[in-house]
């Protein structure tokens, strides 16, 4: 492919962050309350039954002290426990509430009839390809060893 005729993968991909945010907004009753962060985590935990502030914080590529302030911020909210290690007291281990699991429950059906939307007009080997190609992206960053675990990882739909 040509410098010249090679699509703009940057520019679509920052407009398609910005249509998804946009998207996302607009389902009030999914998001009550709560953010695309907060979304990620408690899908993540769900995933799990339950994760510590560092598994979290891998998963999700975060600093730990971005999931210590975001799951502190989600237990006053009511939607998960951060619960002591009984072992480790150093561990926190973070489990979600029935008002959390209920969010879960209404993002997921919300982020399932997106992905529907997303993939109409594609067949499956195109889907594939596309899933391939942005979890380069997502992996841009990090170390060859870690490619294959990342990319193989599921918390959301």
């Amino acid at each position: 492919m040509s410098q010249k005729s090679q699509p703009r993968f940057v520019f679509l991909l920052n407009h398609a962050h910005k249509a998804l945010q946009r998207w996302i907004q607009k389902q009030p009753s999914a998001w009550t309350d709560i953010s695309a962060a907060q979304v990620g985590m408690l899908f993540l935990i769900r995933s799990q039954g339950s994760v510590t502030v560092g598994e979290a914080a891998s998963a999700l590529q975060v600093a730990p002290a971005a999931i210590t302030g975001l799951s502190k911020r989600m237990q006053a909210a009511g939607l998960i426990q951060r619960l002591t290690d009984d072992v480790d007291t150093r561990k926190i281990c973070l489990t979600l509430t029935p008002a959390g699991e209920e969010a879960s429950i209404k993002a997921k059906s919300t982020l399932q009839d997106l992905n529907q939307q997303l993939s109409d007009g594609f067949t499956e080997d195109e889907l594939k390809v596309v899933a391939r190609w942005l979890s380069q992206v997502v992996n841009l960053d990090l170390p060859t060893d870690n490619y294959v675990k990342h990319s193989s990882s599921r918390v959301a739909p």
